[in-house]
């Protein structure tokens, strides 16, 4: 099976879900957000082919990575084909983010979408809304987006957000003397 890729992996992204994560860009997304910040892989005949099988082997060879994010684009677009990464990410004990554009009610009327989403951790949902921008929210571009406890909501039937994730980031820069920076 091949998947439509943005980009090769990228690990060590701190950024795309909480802990060290390696990031999977998919290639094609059905919502065309104005103003996203990936808009090179909106294009579904974009970007190349990758055979599934060697991403999981990208993913074993992996080191210090908590897990997987799948991104793009849109993940749901190729859901069954997200949905064997995500299999092998857990399988070797990492978690798994999934960005997408659709909402967690409407991934659950699709059939293979709600099986990938099964397979999901944490999902991050909804278009991305320039009026709802901001950059004081966690891991989403958004105040529209919300971080869902996947297997929670599955349990009970209803979204269930992830509390801590809810309020705004409390960001204190410190300067480092040394190197003349703020980290």
């Amino acid at each position: 099976m091949k998947i439509r890729l943005a980009s090769t992996l990228q690990s060590d992204s701190i950024v795309d879900g909480e802990g060290i994560r390696t990031v999977v860009w998919t290639q094609g997304c059905p919502h065309d957000c104005p103003f996203c910040h990936n808009p090179q892989t909106h294009d579904f005949k974009g970007g190349f082919l990758e055979d599934i099988e060697e991403i999981k082997e990208e993913l074993r060879e992996l080191k210090g990575q908590d897990g997987i994010t799948l991104s793009g684009g849109d993940p749901m677009a190729q859901p069954l084909q997200c949905l064997e990464i995500a299999k092998e990410a857990h399988k070797l004990g990492m978690n798994v983010w999934c960005y997408s554009g659709y909402r967690f009610e409407e991934i659950m009327e699709n059939k293979n979408m709600k099986k990938l989403l099964e397979e999901v951790d944490v999902l991050v949902d909804g278009r991305f809304l320039i009026e709802e921008k901001s950059l004081d929210i966690y891991y989403r571009g958004s105040k529209n987006q919300r971080i869902i406890d996947v297997k929670k909501s599955l349990e009970e039937g209803k979204v269930v957000e992830i509390e801590k994730f809810k309020g705004t980031k409390i960001f204190k820069p410190m300067y480092n003397k040394e190197k003349d920076i703020f980290i």
